[in-house]
């Protein structure tokens, strides 16, 4: 029986050099955007926290406003009030 050469694997073991740095510096990239994402989102989340509590204090605002005037609109720029057509009359003091 005749002896079988073992085959020699020519398939490359290693990436070039080159290959390798650009693959670490696009995974680097997308770990810094991740990253930045991650504070941004951080960020996203207080603000919306701190919107909420402004709603909520401008909702106490309108409710003492309310309690006092009834129902109205009230112009920011100047603090005028504009009653409603038909609660005019139904001013509360």
């Amino acid at each position: 029986m005749a002896k079988k050469e073992k085959a020699v694997d020519l398939k490359p073991q290693k990436i070039t050099d080159e290959q390798l740095e650009k693959i670490q510096a696009i995974i680097s990239n997308i770990n810094q955007f991740n990253s930045e994402i991650g504070r941004i989102e951080g960020q996203k989340h207080d603000l919306l926290h701190q919107r909420q509590i402004s709603q909520d204090g401008l909702k106490a605002v309108q409710n003492e406003l309310q309690e006092q005037y009834g129902t109205i609109n009230v112009n920011i720029q100047d603090g005028s009030i504009k009653y409603p057509e038909d609660e005019q009359a139904d001013k509360k003091n």
